[in-house]
């Protein structure tokens, strides 16, 4: 197992990656000092795999657990389903010497933490994230909370974990899909952090996609030092932790449009990561010939490119609403080559859309 930290004072934690650590967790709870009872937030696809590994090695360690089961899927990350999360805490009379236990993907991760927030006025919560995108990106950093029918992610707090398990044998049994899907957020390090690690997923598609051990543990790794590192600086996005937005912008947005169910969360970034690129490029952030890097990166790692046919005035109104609109206008998220970034203050939105090439009406690249 290796072992990195999250520096944010007394609010630090570790994110644990090996293989076979889902077997520790109950010991590694203990570690991390959590007492009380725990409530597994799982879903029927992961709890077919892990509960009961899980639920042995939490019960070895002493600990009583409940065990709480989501529908799966984007759709049901909702208020109704934190409800249903209080309502089974309520009624097992759970207090706040009580902790959560995420066990899933990035929708299950991103639920319980906002449950783990507003249960109680605040409960400590653990992440033990078993898919490629929640290991990279979703389960570190403390981001929480649900989608509105108007929008992704509008509703939630940031709330840090108590400790992060990701068990790289939990990949093996994904979907091909999700897998793929879990990459976007991967490439979006080396885009706009490190030029190496970009260079290092080129050279390593091939292995990437056959899933070697060593391998992921690398991605993962690097990652979530990244990560650690942008959020150690700013927690709570008022500044430099925008930067992890890169490609969300445009992705969110085809998320909502398009609905949840035909694009997974990484499908979509991918596609707003191709934007943001073209446009980058017409803002003078990039050489020309920077955005066909890019995209062949995406596409060797079987992850879509182009922007779904939606109206300009759809598109427009989704990015509205996006969190990072300000008085200003629009905090862009622009890559300056491989491995840099730059922000740029969007008063006019549209303009996006047709920078990248799109009117938003056309396709994509």
């Amino acid at each position: 197992m290796e072992r990195l930290t999250v520096p944010l004072a007394d609010r630090s934690y570790e994110i644990i990656i090996g293989a076979g650590c889902l077997a520790d967790a109950g010991t590694l709870c203990r570690e991390a000092g959590l007492r009380g009872r725990v409530a597994v937030v799982t879903n029927p696809t992961v709890a077919k795999l892990y509960y009961e590994p899980v639920l042995r090695s939490l019960s070895s360690a002493g600990y009583d657990v409940l065990r709480i089961e989501l529908p799966d899927g984007e759709e049901y990350k909702t208020l109704e389903s934190i409800t249903t999360i209080y309502t089974e805490l309520i009624q097992n009379s759970f207090d706040r010497g009580c902790f959560l236990l995420a066990l899933g993907g990035g929708v299950i991760g991103d639920m319980t933490g906002f449950a783990a927030a507003t249960f109680l006025r605040g409960v400590p919560f653990v992440q033990i994230p078993t898919t490629l995108l929640a290991q990279v990106d979703s389960s570190v950093g403390g981001k929480t909370g649900v989608n509105h029918p108007l929008g992704k992610n509008l509703i939630g707090a940031f709330y840090q974990p108590r400790l992060v398990i990701s068990d790289v044998d939990t990949l093996i049994t994904l979907e091909r899909r999700d897998f793929i899907s879990g990459l976007a957020e991967v490439i979006k390090y080396g885009v706009v952090l490190d030029a190496d690690f970009f260079s290092y997923l080129r050279l390593q598609s091939e292995n990437i996609l056959l899933r070697k051990r060593e391998v992921l543990v690398t991605l993962i790794r690097r990652c979530c030092r990244l990560k650690a590192d942008v959020v150690s600086q700013d927690e709570q996005e008022s500044g430099v932790r925008a930067v992890l937005n890169y490609g969300h912008t445009l992705g969110h947005a085809v998320e909502t449009l398009a609905g949840y169910d035909r694009y997974r969360h990484g499908e979509a970034v991918a596609i707003g990561m191709v934007q943001a690129a073209a446009i980058s490029e017409s803002y003078g952030h990039a050489d020309h010939g920077t955005t066909e890097q890019i995209i062949q990166l995406i596409r060797s790692l079987g992850l879509p490119v182009e922007l779904p046919p939606f109206t300009s005035e759809e598109y427009v109104s989704l990015l509205l609403r996006d969190k990072k609109v300000r008085e200003k206008g629009l905090t862009f998220v622009c890559n300056k080559g491989v491995g840099g970034y730059i922000f740029a203050q969007v008063s006019d939105v549209s303009s996006l859309l047709t920078r990248c090439g799109q009117g938003g009406t056309n396709g994509g690249k």
